[in-house]
């Protein structure tokens, strides 16, 4: 005798839904006990509609006649235990203690609950179903087609406003960004995310489903507002299903465009503020947030209704899975679900560029926690961030492949991929050439540049740019009035009181005052000798042999400079060195007497081979070649303020020797300097860093 089939639940319902992307038709079957809905296709229909025959080959054999379908046992058996996994079946007696284990299963420890509880929770705050059912009638005019047409008339409208006045509308945006502007814009996205909310119970309630809550959902300490529209998985018509789950944007459009126009329209004042907030919250959280279907927000559900796909991102993550062993093993395996071709590698996309999405999008959360928390609470929530989102995945996809593992060891593309991963590994783990690339700035080793003293004028030019001179040798005569006038006072002051103090022996009068003009001449002596000293800024000598080079050759006698005005450099002639600034990271990676390649920009001269020859200590705090910083085309990211240069890093200034003598008529050139380093291993720069990082977080 056959084993009897067990019962359904009695409390299960089921509804026609909408055609699936094959063409075939779909029900749904309703768990109201946990609000759960399932899809069913039509051999899951045919089989639960004959149930009542209490014999799976009773069951298929009258599938088999009576309709185009043809199942076996393995398909019924696929679907009963369906019904099992998913508590659809009557409980047998006796096996509360089996549902008590499965709860505790499910419920986990202390720990995953507080794990699950702080990624995400739910607070319901509101049961709007019978003052929705007052609401709807009366706000219908909004889903009426004039109102539609007015509305995207408005955001057309609104949209050239905004555009003809684009500079107002940047400038208001700026204005904002302030603390109060944040107060403002956080009551703009509490009523527009109301607002969306609404948008969602409203068009559920037009279509008769019911909406028992709404409230806020918590996704990793961060409020978002939720509507419970489950019921729309009775409706039978996809259209209906995407018009509620759009509901939602459409509504945030609709606010967008009627405050964007009233924003162009209104005068100045509070309400077109409260426009301006409006439109700007309203566009930007719909177009980045709720649009993305990366996320299970609405993008996401109007893209799986528009595919016919429920469940759309475990789906795809379970064919992209598939599909990433298939191609690096190539097992033969069946994949999970049988999608035509073209569809099949958008979906593995999609999977891939969701699994990118939340990576990127997990990685800022996690260090959004560790900042809004103290430290060691923000520290150990970053790693179960880290460890949940991404190693355990990680850590699943190798427990399937271990499981697999009697069927790798036979698969020579599951060998071919462990060479290949073994050579990656090496790659990551053996040490490559450490070449360090920077801009580099080639220099004479002994220099002096002259600067113009203040108010002076070009007495005479006695060198030409580009002239040898010797040592002691006058490079330019400047002169000036106010320096004129000191001379002539000192010396006259000087020549009166050497007379006075001469004549102080022979005049009775005066011999009293003989001490003090020896004290006034003495101070005069001094005031001759500083301005002696001046004198010298104005007369220039040259300290040793070279080329004076950069002399402006419009520079003429009797021409007025302002003051530190740059006049030229005495280059001496010989070794030239090239000075560059490397990061706190590449440091450890260069000594004295590295070799390194100068090669100057813009020009067609070869290469210069270097050779390090100083290496600074601490930290460079300003800039002393220019050249080198971002802000005039150079590497060195660096920041002005008051004529001085802050590099934003830790950079430390290293000179380079140029092999052999240069002729003194070489000028200054910036270029890109390569230093040959020691070299290092990936895994061991990778760990370096994170070490870095984490022992600065720390606080040590």
């Amino acid at each position: 005798m056959p084993a009897r089939l067990p019962s359904l639940r009695q409390e299960l319902s089921i509804s026609a839904g909408p055609r699936l992307p094959d063409g075939q038709p779909s029900w749904t079957l309703h768990d109201p006990v946990r609000n759960v809905f399932f899809q069913l296709d039509w051999p899951s229909f045919e089989m639960l509609s004959r149930w009542d025959l209490d014999d799976a080959a009773a069951i298929i054999g009258d599938i088999n006649r009576s309709t185009a379908l043809q199942l076996d046992k393995e398909a019924f058996d696929h679907f009963l235990n369906f019904l099992r996994e998913q508590n659809l079946l009557q409980p047998a007696s006796g096996s509360a203690p089996v549902f008590a284990a499965a709860r505790e299963r499910q419920r986990g420890t202390l720990f995953q609950w507080l794990l699950h509880n702080y990624l995400f929770f739910r607070i319901p705050l509101l049961r709007p179903d019978a003052w929705l059912t007052w609401l709807q009638p009366r706000l219908a005019f909004l889903f009426s087609p004039t109102f539609r047409r007015l509305t995207i008339a408005a955001g057309v409208l609104g949209i050239l406003g905004a555009y003809r006045e684009w500079d107002r509308f940047s400038a208001t945006l700026m204005d904002t960004l302030s603390w109060q502007g944040a107060a403002m814009y956080g009551v703009a996205v509490v009523f527009a995310k109301t607002c969306h909310e609404l948008g969602h119970a409203l068009t559920a309630k037009r279509y008769g489903c019911r909406v028992p809550t709404m409230g806020l959902a918590f996704l990793v300490m961060w409020p978002v507002a939720y509507t419970d529209t489950n019921e729309v998985w009775k409706l039978p018509r996809r259209e209906q299903r995407l018009a509620v789950a759009g509901a939602g944007i459409v509504t945030e459009m609709g606010i967008a465009a009627w405050a964007t126009l009233a924003w162009a329209w209104l005068p100045e004042g509070g309400v077109k503020q409260a426009a301006f907030l409006l439109s700007t919250t309203t566009w930007i959280s719909t177009l980045a947030i709720n649009a993305s279907p990366f996320m299970r927000f609405d993008g996401y559900y109007i893209l799986s209704d528009y595919l016919g796909l429920p469940n759309l991102h475990n789906r795809c993550f379970a064919l992209a899975r598939w599909d990433l062993r298939e191609r690096l093993f190539a097992l033969g395996e069946p994949a999970p679900e049988v999608f035509p071709h073209q569809r099949r590698i958008g979906l593995v996309l999609f999977a891939w560029a969701v699994w990118i999405y939340r990576l990127v999008l997990f990685l800022g959360i996690a260090a959004l926690v560790y900042h809004f928390f103290i430290k060691a609470v923000g520290i150990l929530l970053f790693f179960i961030e880290m460890g949940w989102f991404v190693a355990l995945p990680i850590w699943r996809e190798i427990q399937a492949w271990r499981l697999r593992w009697p069927a790798l060891k036979h698969s020579p593309r599951a060998r071919v991929t462990a060479m290949l991963a073994t050579l990656l590994c090496l790659l990551f783990l053996l040490p490559w050439p450490g070449r360090i690339r920077t801009s580099g700035m080639l220099q004479p080793q002994t220099r002096m540049a002259l600067y113009a003293p203040p108010q002076s004028r070009v007495e005479s030019l006695p060198v030409a740019s580009g002239q040898k001179i010797q040592a002691g040798q006058t490079l330019l005569r400047l002169s000036s009035p106010e320096l004129d006038l000191r001379i002539g006072e000192a010396d006259a002051r000087h020549e009166a009181l050497s007379w006075q103090s001469a004549a102080a022996g022979f005049d009775t009068a005066t011999r009293k005052d003989w001490q003090l003009l020896n004290d006034q001449l003495a101070f005069s002596d001094a005031e001759q000798a500083s301005v002696n000293v001046d004198l010298q800024r104005y007369r220039p000598v040259a300290p040793y042999a070279g080329v004076l080079v950069d002399v402006d050759p419009d520079l003429r006698p009797g021409q007025w400079i302002k003051n530190q005005e740059y006049l030229g450099t005495l280059v001496a002639g010989g070794q030239w060195q090239v000075v560059v600034y490397v990061d706190e990271d590449a440091l450890h990676r260069i000594d004295r007497g590295d070799r390194a390649l100068f090669i100057a920009d813009g020009l067609g001269s070869p290469s210069l081979r270097l050779t390090v020859s100083s290496i600074d200590r601490d930290a460079t705090r300003t800039m002393g070649e220019p050249e080198l910083a971002n802000l005039f085309g150079g590497d060195v990211l660096a920041r002005e303020k008051n004529g001085v240069l802050y590099p934003e890093n830790a950079v430390f200034r290293v000179v380079l020797n140029v092999a052999g003598a240069l002729p003194a008529e070489q000028q200054e050139w910036r270029g890109h300097v390569t230093i040959a380093g020691r070299w290092e291993a990936p895994a061991l720069r990778f760990l370096r860093t994170a070490a870095s990082v984490a022992w600065r977080e720390a606080g040590f």
